[in-house]
């Protein structure tokens, strides 16, 4: 048998409907169309954690005093809230690419629509979108780390893996939020995304324990992605390793796998069917 009558054909191969193997071509495209981007609302989303940490951890910081840590180790309250506002800072990055950004591609520019005329596959551009908010999240989770290293907030090597762990929940988000944006037919609908923001960074254990809260509202905020990433970081930050940390990793990766499989599928239904 020749090589050529080994090889399966296109429309056999595994994912040859969805995926063309050419995730760097919309990944080109959207690194091009950043350097006409107005970079004062680029870092928007990383100014307002650096803003809370400022005003909360140096402001109210000296009146708290100390805050018990993850275990039990007592912390500056700066150095308490620093990791949560990392998680928060990764959070808002991915967010604002996978949903305003991706709004305006998805109905007004029509821009998912032409890639899909071509040979890309709907995974082709679920996967290139998402790495492009996730550059956004690496990048605001790196410049947080420098201003956490300047104030003095990090004090061991192993606070170092917080970047890497950013750009999990990055990731998480990113993939999520792609996917609800494609159901969104208005502007208007974007402002539901920031009512579900909100509370999610002020109730999320990011300014006080979770403790404070009565038993029933603690397992809805446990049941929160933020409040995983922040949980997840603020460990890392003083080098608690414990096997809850797993628990926090694999709700990121559900949430990966959801967000791509959701994307993709609407794509597809969108522009392909």
């Amino acid at each position: 048998m020749t090589e050529l009558a080994t090889r399966l054909e296109p429309s056999r191969r595994p994912l040859a409907g969805l995926y063309s193997g050419n995730v760097r071509a919309v990944v080109v495209r959207g690194l091009m169309a950043l350097k006409t981007n107005n970079w004062a609302v680029f870092i928007s989303g990383f100014v307002e954690p650096v803003l809370y940490l400022a005003a909360m951890g140096i402001g109210l910081g000296p009146l708290i005093g100390s805050v018990e840590g993850p275990g039990g180790e007592e912390l500056a309250y700066s150095a308490y809230i620093a990791p949560a506002l990392l998680a928060v800072s990764a959070m808002n990055g991915a967010v604002y690419d996978s949903t305003n950004n991706v709004f305006f591609k998805l109905r007004f520019s029509k821009l998912y629509q032409n890639m899909l005329y071509t040979s890309l596959g709907p995974l082709d551009v679920a996967i290139g979108e998402i790495y492009l908010a996730l550059q956004r999240g690496f990048l605001y989770a790196t410049g947080f780390m420098i201003i956490m290293s300047t104030m003095g907030l990090v004090t061991t090597p192993a606070a170092l893996l917080m970047i890497p762990a950013s750009v999990l929940i990055a990731f998480g988000f990113a993939a999520l939020g792609m996917g609800i944006t494609s159901f969104m037919k208005r502007f208007q609908h974007l402002d539901w995304i920031n009512f579900a923001l909100l509370p999610m960074f002020l109730f999320s254990a990011t300014l006080y324990p979770l403790s404070v809260y009565p038993g029933g509202i603690q397992l809805f905020i446990q049941a929160l992605p933020l409040w995983h990433g922040v949980e997840l970081l603020r460990s890392l930050s003083v080098a608690h390793f414990t096997t809850d940390m797993l628990w926090h990793v694999a709700y990121y990766v559900v949430m990966i796998v959801v967000g791509v499989v959701l994307t993709t599928s609407r794509l597809r239904t969108l522009f392909l069917k």
